[in-house]
């Protein structure tokens, strides 16, 4: 009797630990080297730090997956992300994702056509599927090193069209979307806020990320 009375206690807390994690929103971060957060500390990526507020707010958060990848395009995220993200389960998505495809040149059309792929996937397995916040491009030419990726092209300029293309498919939508292009700008004046490779944000940089996406996120989640 006291051994049923132990088994029968012991599956009863795995029981409830299960249901708890099955309560957590799955949060699953898409992107490139802004989301994967090149420059900083596992523990200083914002998609983490996110989870973790969210959490705190009482929005319970668990990041199940972020395979982002510094260097990947629209199309490296189709071929190589959303076959992770489809084995999750999530709930909530972020989406970061454009800066390669403008600097290998792909054309507009090409990464309209490619982010509209994403998001109808994305779209079709989340249950509800407004839970996606979509990332505008941060303008890179604030960097130090930016530049030598120019091509002789104006960077601000061209990034810029592409986070049109993000904006009117957010709209079309109704997704929520935060700006990260202005708020990047900050780095030619602020050189705190730039990592050691004179390219990326620092872990500075980040955590001003998050706090603008916090609110939408919880907005969103509520």
């Amino acid at each position: 009797m006291r051994l049923l009375f132990i088994s029968l206690l012991l599956f009863s807390c795995s029981a409830t630990t299960q249901n708890m994690s099955d309560s957590n929103i799955r949060y699953v971060a898409l992107g490139d080297s802004y989301t994967i957060c090149e420059g900083a500390k596992p523990n200083e990526q914002w998609p983490t730090i996110l989870a973790q507020h969210l959490t705190e707010k009482g929005i319970k958060t668990e990041m199940v997956a972020n395979p982002s990848r510094t260097g990947w395009t629209t199309q490296d995220l189709i071929d190589n992300e959303l076959y992770v993200f489809d084995r999750q389960n999530a709930g909530f998505v972020t989406l970061c994702i454009g800066v390669n495809d403008w600097v290998q040149g792909v054309d507009k059309k090409t990464f309209t056509k490619n982010l509209q792929y994403i998001l109808d996937h994305v779209q079709k397995k989340l249950k509800n599927k407004s839970n996606i916040i979509l990332l505008t491009i941060p303008d890179f030419s604030a960097s130090t090193v930016g530049p030598m990726y120019a091509n002789g092209r104006d960077i601000s300029s061209g990034i810029a069209e592409f986070n049109e293309v993000i904006l009117a498919e957010s709209k079309k939508r109704k997704l929520p979307t935060v700006d990260l292009f202005e708020p990047s700008k900050e780095m030619k004046n602020d050189k705190s806020l730039e990592a050691h490779d004179g390219l990326h944000p620092s872990a500075k940089e980040y955590a001003i990320w998050e706090r603008l996406i916090l609110p939408e996120a919880e907005k969103l989640l509520k």
